[in-house]
């Protein structure tokens, strides 16, 4: 590994350790989502608990903490494994969050902008299936996992190059969902257009930001 891969992963990963879930809810002066609705710090708890525009602005920001450290690695000609690495810190960044006492989100959102500099075609197509899943179910939990685990898929047939570093970032972000997978299965996973409340000990939802 060289000093700008690693120097590449540290920045990836402090850029990922902003929370644009907690600084926009602060703009806003809406509820903490850390302690509000579902407690997940990201775009859907911020649409329930504030609505569209302050859940825009977190979607944008996270899509962008993925995409601008991996672009940037992209035109510095650090090869495709390493792309991977690059991308998986913004997600850890956004999960266990440097500056925010290490407790994140999904990194749905960072996963998904970690992911475009492939191209558009497959952002397209990750987009484009999140939605119909959400349409169809309600549920953006189910949408995001059956969505990352498709991306390998999609990556394998528009570049083939990415397919282990996209494959890698779909496990980290399938792992991260064990406790919605869980829920699911036993029925007790919310939908997303259901208005976030206080949360309790047992939240009926972490939502996959």
């Amino acid at each position: 590994m060289t000093p700008t891969i690693a120097a590449m992963m540290l920045a990836a990963y402090l850029s990922g350790s902003i929370s644009s879930a907690i600084l926009v809810s602060r703009i806003f002066r809406l509820p903490d989502p850390r302690t509000h609705g579902s407690g997940n710090p990201g775009a859907t708890n911020v649409l329930r608990l504030g609505g569209a525009v302050p859940a825009v602005l977190v979607l944008v920001f996270d899509v962008l903490k993925g995409t601008i450290p991996v672009w940037g690695s992209y035109f510095l000609n650090i090869e495709a494994f390493y792309l991977g690495m690059i991308a998986i810190c913004a997600c850890l960044g956004h999960i266990f969050p440097l500056f925010f006492g290490f407790k994140g989100g999904k990194a749905v959102a960072t996963a998904f902008g970690s992911m475009m500099p492939i191209g558009l075609d497959l952002a397209g197509l990750l987009i484009s299936t999140w939605m119909m899943l959400v349409g169809a179910t309600g549920y953006s939990s189910l949408a995001a996992i059956v969505t990352v685990s498709l991306a390998p898929i999609f990556t394998w047939f528009i570049k083939p190059l990415y397919t282990i570093p996209v494959s890698m970032l779909s496990l980290l972000i399938i792992l991260r969902h064990k406790d919605n997978i869980i829920r699911l299965w036993h029925g007790e996973e919310s939908k997303v257009w259901n208005k976030g409340r206080k949360k309790t000990k047992k939240p009926t939802e972490s939502a996959p930001d």
